[in-house]
């Protein structure tokens, strides 16, 4: 692994952090009030954390479908504060030895990340930008794990809700998308208010005072992450749809809340 010092940082516990936030959402405890007033306030309008809890269980049936697919190397992109279930062991629970790089730029996550993940030869941390593919995929910390003449699994989980149109989270992907080989898998989950915009208008405005905004697309805009692939079944669809694995993942509150989807790269 390669020892990488953080960029220093201004701490604000006063300002609500989105990756704090989402942590409270999720029953965890690194966050602080600021953040938890912030999502009081969201989930108020509606139920979060069933919604972040269906999001989860999604990246984990989408990591073990790409480890039971053949893929051994997954870049997870704008990774968040650490929980359960992490990339890292979904996929080397499927797939022993199986690589794994965490990217974020929030020196709050990796501080996180670094002392809470079982960090060893086959798993890193690096802190970088999603806004700046190719200061991602030219990064040591990337290509030491990271081999993209072979698949691999990348993953944009809860991340580019983050990115407004102006940052072009379409041109962000695919110049992720233009470097992975042929077998390779998109992973994607995103935030939708198809069903229920007069509720995402009122988050979207709580989020105006985090660290960073949250930009509801549908179901068309979501879809266009997924050109040039082939997206698996069943398709770019709301996160209780897809593949879901017991009862309580098709029925669990909040459902239509993320449309989620898979690609492999012909």
């Amino acid at each position: 692994m390669t020892e990488e010092e953080f960029a220093p940082y201004d701490f604000d516990a006063n300002t609500p952090n989105a990756a704090r936030m989402y942590d409270y959402y999720l029953g965890g405890k690194d966050n602080y009030p600021a953040d938890r007033e912030a999502a009081e306030k969201i989930m108020a309008l509606g139920p979060s954390r069933d919604i972040c809890i269906a999001n989860r269980r999604f990246l984990g049936r989408a990591v073990r479908l790409a480890a039971r697919d053949g893929i051994r190397q997954f870049l997870d992109l704008g990774t968040g504060l650490p929980t359960q279930e992490n990339v890292h062991e979904v996929a080397q629970r499927e797939a022993p030895g199986a690589r794994v790089v965490y990217v974020d730029y929030d020196p709050v996550v990796l501080a996180h990340a670094r002392a809470l993940k079982a960090i060893d030869a086959t798993t890193n941390v690096v802190q970088q930008d999603v806004r700046k593919p190719r200061e991602i995929l030219t990064h040591p910390g990337v290509l030491e794990l990271i081999d993209f003449s072979e698949p691999v699994a990348v993953l944009f989980v809860a991340v580019l809700h983050c990115l407004t149109d102006d940052e072009d989270p379409w041109g962000v992907v695919r110049a992720f998308a233009e470097r992975m080989a042929p077998g390779s898998h998109l992973i994607v989950s995103h935030l939708t208010d198809d069903a229920h915009p007069e509720v995402g208008a009122a988050a979207r405005e709580v989020y105006d005072g985090a660290t960073a905004p949250l930009i509801h697309r549908g179901h068309a805009a979501i879809s266009r992450f997924f050109d040039g692939f082939e997206v698996l079944e069943p398709g770019v669809t709301v996160v209780s749809e897809w593949r879901p694995e017991s009862d309580l993942d098709r029925e669990r509150p909040g459902g239509e809340w993320f449309y989620v989807g898979v690609g492999r790269k012909p």
